[in-house]
């Protein structure tokens, strides 16, 4: 048996976790879209020998959380860990085999040490485009995964070091952009090289075995950690609920999302059973996706560092009966799984700070407002836009709440204007902070933002995934909620109201998209804010009045 030198324990772990962050930049330097270059909508992470993540990038929590999930689904139920070789790369985005959504790609190689396999690497990437029925692969009025796009079982893209040209080619006839989303898929493939060659290294500085008991160690570390962090929160069952506008298909009908949360000594159970059922409409989330988010709000939560790896989860038990909007079955569209992801991440920060007040923020703005353009020429060329914007953060009980800031499950970066100006016939016209857009209270929430697109090509279709223009985000201890979001399209200098979900609108030369995105929540009661504060908030527009 290998005994562990403390010391050589943390070393190991933080050069997995550079490992990863090398992974990273591989990405970011080499990819070829804006949503990956620019707004950074990938992942990176590195698993143990049976599937365990036991080291990540800092980027999308959506992503590092769920992709596990996804690993151990491939290897129980498809490829089995022992049919994996070196040189293999094993890739799949279908929701129904582990994954969320089909333009996230998910890629994993096996990493191999004197013939000994002591590690997996694995990429996940949001892709610009995977098929189905509207630029960008998020249509709003799918009502069967059917429509959405290209699935891609769990294969062999590369099966020892040879890459399989028919898959290969598959893949590029079924998407808009195919040199595009084919050098992102290189990238990916890339980065995967990089991460096995420093853990290769790992392994032969420190023996294969070491690296293997070393994996082993941090998960019971972070497991340890969770669960003391678990006992700190009172004993008993915490409840709250929030609602997601409509599933697009039936725009009167509200979905409820609700969560109780009971905690016992150091194990805490997550039961979502309260929440709808499936809706016809894309916003519905498999569990490997919802699990991605109670994960991550218990994580930050917590009173203290743990250090992110499957051991964490290990005290947590996820209660959700098949069919729910959480917990979504076969064939059920889910290209917008993030819309309730989103606000069950506010739903568990609503529950759990009933239990450790004084800790936790008020809502954000709790939505990915994804706006899919495709512009196009009178020569017929056409390309595709994928924007993913933010709003405001909720206030927390140390301040006030950050502005057009990403939070929550997203961690992504905006696009330059510059970069979309120069790519495509789309003109920005408006982008700012959003004035009167933060709930009020003792600390106020966030500004959301204002983002405007002017259409220079002949013609163009505009697709929105949106929400919060409804059920605003809610405040906290008597704060107010933040305002909500709105989307209008300018044509001839008239505006006309657009609703939050819209598949393929046409558009011509001219015409304006402008959107306005949900504030955060305020904490505490407005009238214990400081005059000083509200002049302050005056004079730098973040006031109305």
């Amino acid at each position: 048996m290998t005994v562990l030198d403390p010391i050589e324990l943390e070393v190991l772990r933080n050069a997995l976790t550079a490992a990863a962050a090398e992974m990273d930049v591989t990405m970011w330097r080499t990819s070829r879209s804006t949503i990956v270059r620019e707004m950074l909508d990938y992942s990176t992470a590195i698993f143990d020998a049976d599937g365990n993540n036991v080291a990540q990038s800092a980027r999308i929590p959506q992503h590092l959380n769920s992709m596990g999930y996804f690993l151990k689904t491939i290897l129980d139920r498809f490829i089995p860990v022992d049919l994996w070789e070196e040189g293999d790369v094993i890739i799949s985005n279908d929701p129904y085999c582990g994954g969320q959504h089909l333009p996230d790609i998910a890629a994993f190689r096996p990493v191999f040490s004197q013939g000994k396999r002591v590690a997996i690497v694995g990429t996940l990437c949001h892709h610009l485009d995977v098929g189905g029925m509207s630029p960008g692969s998020y249509a709003a009025n799918a009502t069967e995964i059917y429509q959405e796009g290209l699935r891609i079982p769990p294969s062999k893209l590369f099966a020892k070091g040879v890459r399989n040209e028919v898959l290969w080619g598959l893949i590029a006839q079924n998407v808009r952009q195919p040199s595009v989303v084919m050098g992102d898929l290189q990238s990916q493939i890339a980065s995967l090289g990089v991460g096995a060659r420093a853990v290769e290294g790992l392994a032969t500085r420190y023996g294969a075995d070491t690296v293997i008991t070393s994996c082993s160690a941090m998960l019971d570390a972070s497991e340890a950690a969770m669960r003391a962090a678990i006992r700190a929160i009172p004993d008993g069952s915490y409840e709250f609920e929030d609602f997601l506008d409509d599933d697009g298909i039936d725009v009167t009908k509200p979905v409820r999302i609700h969560a109780r949360i009971t905690v016992a000594g150091e194990r805490l159970v997550v039961d979502l059973s309260g929440s709808d059922r499936a809706v016809p409409g894309p916003i519905n989330a498999t569990l490997g996706s919802t699990s991605s988010t109670v994960y991550f709000a218990i994580v930050a939560a917590a009173d203290r560092f743990i250090v992110p790896n499957a051991g964490c989860y290990r005290p947590i038990e996820i209660v959700a009966p098949e069919g729910l909007i959480v917990s979504a079955q076969h064939p059920s569209a889910v290209a917008h799984r993030l819309a309730p992801g989103h606000v069950l991440l506010n739903v568990l920060f609503g529950a759990l700070a009933k239990a450790i007040p004084n800790r936790l923020p008020a809502a954000y703005y709790a939505v990915s407002y994804v706006c899919s353009f495709q512009t196009k020429e009178a020569s017929g060329e056409r390309k595709v836009l994928v924007e993913i914007e933010v709003g405001g953060c909720g206030a927390h009980p140390d301040g006030d709440g950050a502005s057009a800031h990403s939070f929550g499950m997203h961690n992504n970066a905006s696009i330059p204007i510059e970069m979309i100006e120069t790519d495509l016939p789309i003109t920005m016209v408006e982008y700012g902070l959003a004035p009167g857009t933060a709930g009020d209270g003792r600390h106020r929430g966030g500004l959301g933002l204002r983002r405007a697109w002017r259409i220079d090509s002949e013609a163009a279709t505009f697709t929105a995934q949106m929400d919060r223009f409804r059920f605003r985000p809610f405040g906290l201890d008597g704060g107010e909620p933040g305002a909500p979001g709105q989307l209008e399209l300018v044509r001839d200098g008239k505006a006309q109201a657009l609703h939050s979900k819209i598949s393929n609108m046409q558009l011509r030369k001219g015409d304006v998209v402008r959107l306005v995105t949900s504030g955060g929540g305020g904490l505490g009661p407005p009238g214990e804010r400081p005059e000083s504060l509200r002049r302050r908030d005056r004079e730098q527009r973040y006031s109305m009045e």
